[in-house]
């Protein structure tokens, strides 16, 4: 089995990277998507609304946003609780899988996280901030809140020297495919 990580700073094309390099050939780990999950179930948000002294758990995204905003101390208290979950949930999908040829990671903070060790192929996508910037706020997203979740990312700089591979993502999908294909070439 071949642990393929991708990751790559806020809104530099992970996911879509994510997708065309699993495509068929194997499952795809979205950390992004467990923690999606996370906030649909009842008790993870009633466990925040205790945590965070929250009263109406239906808008918890919205109240926290507030919190971090206020004091950005709340953000780490929020990753203390989410990132075991979502590693215990990364830990299932690994079992669930073992048999398969290739599975596939798409982790943002995979190298903040220190978890480079448990993939045997780690793939950076990068692209410019204010590239990053512009898709972000195409997401409804806004500058205030990427400013503060991009400062919490180590820098592109740090970050290319601890992946195998970085792929460039600035110009369009074509190019992009083209780029993760030569390195995929290389596990088929």
């Amino acid at each position: 089995m071949i642990k393929i990580g991708i990751t790559g700073s806020l809104a530099s094309g992970k996911t879509t990277a994510s997708k065309i390099l699993a495509g068929k050939r194997g499952p795809l780990f979205s950390a992004d998507t467990a923690v999606k999950e996370l906030y649909k179930d009842k008790n993870f948000r009633a466990l925040l609304s205790r945590k965070f002294g929250i009263k109406n758990n239906n808008q918890i995204k919205k109240s926290l946003k507030k919190l971090i905003f206020k004091n950005s101390s709340n953000l780490k208290k929020l990753e203390k609780i989410i990132h075991p979950l979502v590693r215990k949930k990364m830990r299932k999908f690994t079992s669930q899988n073992k048999n398969k040829k290739m599975i596939f990671y798409e982790i943002p903070l995979l190298i903040e996280s220190k978890l480079t060790k448990l993939f045997n192929v780690v793939i950076f996508i990068k692209s410019k901030k204010k590239i990053r910037l512009k898709r972000f706020k195409s997401r409804r997203g806004d500058k205030k809140l990427f400013n503060l979740l991009n400062k919490k990312q180590m820098s592109d700089n740090k970050k290319v020297r601890l992946c195998d591979y970085v792929v460039v993502n600035e110009k369009n999908l074509k190019i992009l495919k083209k780029n993760l294909s030569t390195i995929l070439s290389k596990y088929e």
